[in-house]
């Protein structure tokens, strides 16, 4: 029913953004300070809708515990929780799971306090059914899995934390998480907003089907796979990363953040060390502070969905990128390339490699170095090829026609409603 309803909401949204995105072949297109420009391609966008992201509740750290019901772990008993309300969990214990299962109108709230679960092939925490799950942490808690997951069913339970609704996590405290598989596993909406998170595991470290958002925390990861994964393979209109603040350290085999839609990060300090750092359809970035180390491509745009423009967009922020030898590149974008504000700082044998349109109007560029106003465009197996003969772009000046590559379909600009 969710995906119905966003579908229907990313359908309205696709033609009441037509207008302030523009379509590639007319005039009018908006920037991302808002003001209008003459250029006949796409090279910004309202990429998401982030005002609503979170609730007053999920910016809460502490819960209400006054009618708060305590429950303490114990070897070998899983715990289930079948009624709405607040839940103080409390103890150490070897295989032993909680579990929620509540009708899905209704909200749980469970605040671990110093809480040790370690399972052979179970989740620690099981969400079934609900309409919402908080996970609020005080003091020190740690949670294992050491074994090959099960099955429950026809669920792959593959993750220390599984839910199959929307999940939010913060609180005070600590949460340590170690997964042979991933480390906490959302198919709906998962939300971080406070609380000292650590994940080691061998998959994604962050998964979540429709989307994943962070207000603030601070999150170490080490993954022998994603840092962060927000993906549904039976619909490419949702699986979206919004980064709004907090601290952020990723180490990843593959990729620190891979959204299939829309990567959109507002704020936070992030330092990611991976394969490829940032991937989605459109990257944009408005503020913050961002080091990439990669050893593929550190910011990647290419078209995973339909439903959005391919891009990158830097708008603000501080951002440096320090890549690995060889074929690589530092921005990638198989669609148009904004750089409005901030400061970009890269290290790079090849800098830029862009099929689409390039808006150079305000970013502050060093690159090896040198602080410049050329972006040279990296293209054709490595032959170096740009705008007027040497791929420069005054700022301030408008950047030449052309298709800005990855059109949605027919209607407009869409996004995650």
């Amino acid at each position: 029913m969710k995906r119905k309803i966003a579908a229907i909401l990313i359908a309205l949204t696709m033609i009441l953004s037509l207008a302030a995105c523009g379509t590639t072949g007319t005039s009018g297109t908006v920037t991302a300070s808002g003001t209008k420009t003459t250029t006949k391609a796409q090279t910004t966008s309202t990429a998401l809708d982030t005002s609503a992201e979170f609730t007053d509740r999920d910016l809460e750290q502490t819960a209400d515990t006054s009618n708060a019901t305590t429950l303490t772990v114990s070897d070998g008993n899983d715990i289930t929780i079948s009624e709405e309300g607040v839940y103080i969990v409390t103890g150490s214990a070897k295989n032993a799971t909680i579990i929620v299962d509540v009708p899905d109108t209704d909200k749980v709230q469970i605040v671990l306090s110093d809480v040790t679960i370690t399972n052979d092939s179970a989740p620690a925490i099981y969400v079934k059914s609900a309409d919402k799950v908080f996970i609020t942490t005080t003091g020190t808690n740690k949670l294992t899995v050491s074994g090959e997951f099960e099955t429950d069913d026809d669920t792959n339970l593959d993750a220390v934390i599984f839910s199959k609704e929307d999940m939010t996590l913060n609180g005070t405290g600590s949460l340590t998480i170690s997964s042979t598989a991933n480390g906490i596993s959302c198919k709906d909406d998962l939300k971080i907003t406070g609380g000292t998170i650590n994940i080691d595991c061998t998959e994604d470290a962050l998964e979540a089907n429709d989307s994943i958002a962070i207000a603030d925390g601070n999150i170490t990861i080490n993954t022998d796979k994603d840092g962060m994964h927000a993906e549904y393979d039976e619909d490419d209109s949702v699986g979206y990363i919004y980064i709004a603040g907090g601290t952020i350290n990723i180490t990843a085999a593959d990729d620190a953040i891979h959204a299939t839609t829309v990567v959109k990060i507002d704020g936070g300090n992030l330092t990611l060390n991976a394969h490829e750092g940032i991937e989605g359809t459109l990257i944009q970035i408005n503020d913050g502070s961002i080091d990439i180390t990669a050893s593929d491509d550190a910011i990647n745009a290419g078209q995973k969905s339909k439903q959005v423009y391919v891009g990158v967009e830097i708008n603000g922020g501080d951002i440096t990128i320090d890549m690995g030898q060889g074929d690589t590149d530092a921005v990638d974008s198989n669609g148009y390339l904004t750089l409005a504000g901030g400061t970009l700082t890269i290290n790079a044998q090849s800098p830029f490699d862009y099929d689409g349109q390039l808006n150079f109007t305000g970013t502050k560029l060093i690159v090896n170095g040198t602080e410049t106003t050329s972006v040279s465009n990296q293209m054709m197996g490595g032959e170096a090829a740009g705008f007027g003969g040497n791929g420069s772009m005054n700022p301030g000046g408008q950047p030449p026609q052309g298709d800005a590559g990855g059109q949605p379909p027919e209607g407009g600009h869409g996004k995650r409603g």
